[in-house]
């Protein structure tokens, strides 16, 4: 099941990359990796404690939110907004194939996928 899931979050941030490459041509490739990875700063909220870090990682690693910021972008007729919610959904299924999922408030390697990194491992002796 987990080569599954992983396949479909491999297709998901494909398509999404396509379309974002599709709805916002002109900008640098370049300018992109730095831009793909700008989500992870939302991790900084774990400075302020567990509960606060996990929502602000959430709702910049949640895809509905992302889709949202996409389809207002894309109705009002503003690329920023459409490329940032294709970016934030790219990001979100890119994360998820890595095995990065959604934050519990209890710990940043708790996700709705499972415990992640060391913490995975050390769950499995």
């Amino acid at each position: 099941m987990k080569k599954t899931l992983q396949t479909e979050e491999i297709l998901l941030t494909a398509f999404s990359i396509y379309l974002l490459v599709h709805f916002t041509p002109g900008i640098s490739f370049w300018l992109w990796i730095p831009l793909f990875l700008l989500p992870d700063i939302s991790a900084l909220g774990y400075l302020a404690g567990p509960r606060v870090g996990a929502f602000s990682y959430n709702l910049f690693h949640h895809r509905g939110v992302a889709l949202l910021v996409a389809a207002f972008g894309y109705w009002l007729s503003i690329p920023m907004l459409l490329s940032a919610g294709l970016l934030l959904f790219a990001h979100s299924s890119f994360d998820r194939m890595m095995g990065y999922g959604l934050k519990y408030a209890d710990d940043f390697k708790h996700t709705h996928l499972g415990m992640i990194g060391h913490a995975a491992i050390s769950k499995s002796h």
